[in-house]
């Protein structure tokens, strides 16, 4: 049967004008002849496997306990098939959105990825950069390696994620430095108030702060690229790196004995600690990791502007519910606030398939740090094009010109033998 859901919104009022390029810049785009054997986002990851060491390529692909949450984001789109139309004119195809103001140039992002700059060279500024040229939002994660201020100061426009601090006044001085720094929307990610089980993470002997051991350096001779091409090059040009973000001060730094970072305390947080972010940021606030239609009440009625449906990627709760399954339940509760979503997004379809569910963009996480880690800001820039390409034919098989067409109409569920329901 087909899907239904109340049509989200759309906000007609004028907005910024795009940062993106032109249409004939992006048509002419070539991809560097190293680039060319990568034809979707899933050639980047083997690439990735092949060129990091064991515990940094399982940090990035792994999920929590069975994983059951990260295979259901991807088999929630399987479910779900379109109802083209067919002998519409779609000559004029369009598939900008605005997004806080601001248009861009396609109705995606890169999502907020820790220690992306460990994956691939100034990881975080190649990602930054190749979404700034291409027109999209990216977020800068708290647990990056590069000061958030030489990122926006080269990448204007990059969001920035944070999370819900255990002490108020450290909080509020990271708030202000966000200010400062010039991040135009702050993304406060709100599922973590637990560290889960990644048994993922003690199986690769991934830990941070990394531990100088003779295992560090085996992994650093086997995998000559990246030790040369990433960490070393790092350590020459920029010194030892430290987690710069995750408050207004300096962090650990990336290779410590005896150090260790301390994710607990975070158990008592409520809308109490969020509304006291909601005073002291007068910018877009958006909340990342929303399951449940209760909560996106609540943080619309607490003053947020947007949230992201999020199961962080299935690296949480293990058995969490895809964002795909309650994103028509959460844009209905939303009410005026933008909804959009992340966790498992890796098609033109299955990007276009959450906006005829009620969101307006998505975000994507591990396939950008692969093709980081692959191609550096050229990687990630071909990785975008990708993307993009895929949704301007997708958008012309399905007849329409412009995302604001998009319903959910134009799915229909399938049954467990593949047929519709």
């Amino acid at each position: 049967m087909a899907v239904s859901m109340p049509k989200q919104a759309h906000d007609a009022t004028p907005v910024e004008p795009a940062v993106a390029p032109p249409r004939a810049a992006q048509a002419a785009y070539v991809a560097p002849r190293a680039l060319q054997r990568f034809l979707c986002l899933d050639d980047f990851e083997p690439a990735a496997r092949a060129r990091l060491p064991r515990p940094l390529f399982g940090y990035v692909s792994g999920a929590t306990e069975t994983n059951a949450s990260l295979r259901d984001n991807r088999a929630a789109f399987g479910e779900l098939a379109f109802i083209p139309r067919m002998l519409v004119n779609v000559a004029r195809r369009e598939q900008s959105m605005e997004l806080f103001g601001t248009r861009h140039a396609s109705p995606f992002g890169i999502a907020p990825m820790g220690i992306s700059a460990l994956t691939a060279y100034r990881g975080d500024l190649a990602q930054a950069r190749a979404a700034r040229a291409a027109g999209v939002p990216m977020v800068l994660s708290s647990s990056s390696l590069i000061r958030m201020e030489e990122v926006l100061a080269q990448a204007p426009g990059t969001w920035f994620q944070a999370y819900l601090g255990r002490d108020p006044q450290a909080t509020a001085r990271l708030v202000a430095r966000v200010k400062a720094a010039g991040a135009p929307v702050l993304v406060v990610t709100i599922d973590s108030a637990v560290v889960p089980n990644r048994e993922n993470n003690v199986r690769n002997r991934f830990k941070t702060p990394l531990r100088p051991d003779l295992r560090l350096l085996w992994d650093g001779l086997t995998h000559p690229r990246w030790a040369v091409g990433t960490f070393a090059r790092t350590l020459l040009k920029h010194g030892m790196p430290h987690f710069e973000n995750v408050g207004a001060e300096r962090g650990a730094p990336l290779v410590a004995r005896d150090v260790t970072r301390d994710f607990s305390g975070r158990e008592h947080l409520d809308w109490d600690a969020l509304k006291d972010i909601r005073r002291r940021w007068d910018g877009p606030l958006v909340l990342k990791g929303l399951l449940h239609p209760a909560d996106a009440r609540l943080a619309r009625e607490a003053g947020v502007d947007g949230v992201i449906v999020s199961n962080h990627g299935g690296r949480q709760l293990d058995g969490a519910v895809s964002p795909l399954r309650v994103l028509p339940a959460i844009a209905e509760a939303a009410g005026p606030m933008t909804v959009m979503a992340d966790s498992g997004f890796r098609r033109g379809t299955d990007v276009l398939k959450a906006l005829a569910l009620g969101a307006r963009a998505v975000f994507i996480g591990r396939p950008m740090n692969y093709a980081a880690a692959v191609g550096g800001q050229a990687g990630v820039a071909h990785a975008l094009h990708l993307l993009r390409a895929e949704i301007q034919a997708d958008m012309g098989l399905l007849g329409i010109n412009r995302l604001q067409e998009l319903e959910a109409g134009q799915l229909v569920r399938l049954g467990a033998a593949g047929v519709a329901s």
